[in-house]
């Protein structure tokens, strides 16, 4: 009965490993330098709320929220990189996931998310 003490954990590390380098291969993680130069020749789309991205948003993002994403992956363009971010980065990684099978494969995620961008920031309302 000790073994499963100790099997647990280090299962639970194991798959903590994979989980992460599996994420590394869905997209790739920009720090705010990085995605700042490249998202102007890409299709930056904010995965938050409908709300959410009214009371602010990076300059030239479009909402399509993660809710939606299924319903309406067809707006993403295949043959252009996609950079996405939502309010912390963990709805982006799920995103990811969605677009990848949807064969979209081009796609970058904004280190930190939306909280922690200091560039220009648009209000819808």
């Amino acid at each position: 009965m000790d073994w499963i003490l100790w099997v647990l954990p280090v299962g639970l590390l194991l798959y903590m490993i994979i989980a992460g380098l599996y994420q590394r291969r869905q997209l790739k993680t920009l720090t705010e330098e990085e995605f700042r130069s490249g998202y102007r020749k890409a299709q930056l789309i904010d995965v938050r709320e409908a709300k959410e991205y009214d009371n602010g948003h990076i300059l030239g993002a479009r909402n399509i929220p993660l809710s939606q994403l299924r319903m309406r992956h067809k707006e993403i363009r295949q043959d252009q990189p996609v950079y996405l971010y939502c309010e912390s980065g963990m709805r982006t990684v799920r995103a990811a996931a969605v677009l990848r099978k949807k064969g979209i494969k081009d796609l970058y995620n904004l280190k930190g998310g939306f909280k922690k961008w200091n560039g220009k920031v648009k209000k819808s309302k």
